[in-house]
């Protein structure tokens, strides 16, 4: 189990407190939603922490096999939907992966960002659409 504090600070404004290292996350709502986009909004940090969970699991993989990832990016597109509900409704993933990797490591890496514990506990309706450049 892992606690996370959030106090609503005001101005569509929050600031998420993580328990075990004290680190914060501020949020505020997105410009089309009355916020002023100032920072992270909730639905924003869901794709952060989808490619970012994507990232991690490939390099707990990478380092158990000797493959080093070091330098991977991402890039992230939240696409929203309004209807029948505001929501997520597509999310467009893009992964550079450091050149030499090789072709066995691909594959797994693959498998494990598709099935890292973000993406596994998303909706089915949310589109994610993976793409991974291997240099």
């Amino acid at each position: 189990m892992v606690e996370m504090e959030l106090v609503y600070e005001g101005g569509l404004h929050t600031t998420a407190t993580h328990g075990p290292s004290g680190a914060a996350v501020a949020t505020d709502a997105p410009v089309d939603n009355q916020g002023r986009g100032e920072s992270f909004s909730p639905t924003d940090l869901l794709g952060t922490a989808l490619a970012s969970c994507m990232l991690t699991t490939m390099a707990i993989v990478g380092d158990r096999e000797g493959w080093k990832i070091d330098g991977a990016r991402a890039r992230v597109e939240k696409h929203m939907v309004l209807e029948p509900k505001r929501r997520v409704g597509r999310l467009v993933v893009e992964l550079a992966m450091p050149p030499g990797l090789p072709e066995a490591a691909r594959l797994r890496l693959d498998e494990t960002a598709r099935g890292c514990p973000v993406a596994l506990s998303i909706h089915p309706d949310l589109v994610v659409d993976l793409s991974i450049d291997w240099g």
